[in-house]
């Protein structure tokens, strides 16, 4: 009686078993259109750039391995695996290959390269970035005039070599006809001053004047103290200006002395 008893328990679970091991195979046989979309991201990655790279597929999914040599070529792949048809996601575990460099030395070359970014847009003096190094990973942060502004630091940093990977943290300046007026009436303000008219000839050294909401955030490096108050007083006298936050820096005597 009581291998009778169970004996529906038995069956029930072997069908169970049966149902399991059915959806798992299921699970682990690939589309048909695997084939066709493997073929599709790997006729799209046919060029220099993408030599070392391989692609895989599954269920839709796309695998990238192997190196590049640029950040950029890491993320162009992955942008050309992603706008093939019927991919259903990328996982993107290519390595940026490339020369090493060290984290300071690449920051203070990034920044320099980012001074002269955009000269001759008339923005230049709108954006203020940050940029932090770590490994070779890149951080940038800040304030960008605009979106073109924005994607133009980025590109330029994906397209460096050394950079592995890029964090992007840089906030747009909100579309503001006040700011806009404010920004040019500040600009006029300060690079208008005849201490201060130095740091519109040379890119290298600007002073950069970001504002939102009325606003206004000075940020660079200036030569003294003295140009730092003017600026700071030059900026808190222009109309409908809110606030002035003087996030000058005074370059130091040892600096001045490398120079």
């Amino acid at each position: 009686m009581t291998a009778y008893r169970y004996r529906p328990f038995a069956v029930l679970a072997a069908v169970l078993g049966l149902v399991l091991v059915a959806s798992d195979a299921k699970a682990q046989t690939p589309l048909p259109q695997d084939a066709q979309i493997q073929a599709d991201v790997s006729k799209a990655l046919d060029s220099k750039r993408f030599k070392n790279v391989r692609a895989a597929v599954q269920n839709g999914i796309v695998t990238l391995t192997g190196t590049v040599d640029l950040y950029s070529a890491k993320e162009d792949a992955d942008n050309k695996a992603h706008h093939r048809r019927n991919v259903k996601g990328v996982q993107n575990l290519i390595e940026v290959d490339g020369p090493v460099v060290e984290d300071a030395t690449l920051r203070n070359r990034l920044a320099e390269k980012l001074t002269y970014d955009r000269v001759g847009y008339g923005t230049t003096a709108f954006n203020a970035f940050t940029i932090g190094v770590q490994n070779g990973v890149v951080t940038l942060g800040g304030i960008a005039y605009g979106p073109m502004d924005k994607d133009s630091a980025i590109s330029l940093v994906s397209n460096f070599p050394g950079v592995k990977d890029v964090v992007d943290n840089i906030e747009v300046a909100p579309v503001s006809q006040m700011d806009d007026h404010i920004r040019l009436a500040t600009a006029r303000a300060v690079y208008g001053a005849p201490q201060l008219n130095k740091y519109a000839i040379d890119p290298a050294k600007p002073i950069r004047i970001t504002v939102v909401n009325g606003n206004v955030t000075l940020s660079g490096v200036v030569d003294n103290q003295g140009d730092k108050d003017v600026a700071n007083i030059k900026a808190s006298g222009v109309p409908g200006v809110f606030k002035v936050i003087n996030n000058l820096r005074v370059e130091s005597p040892a600096q001045e002395k490398e120079k």
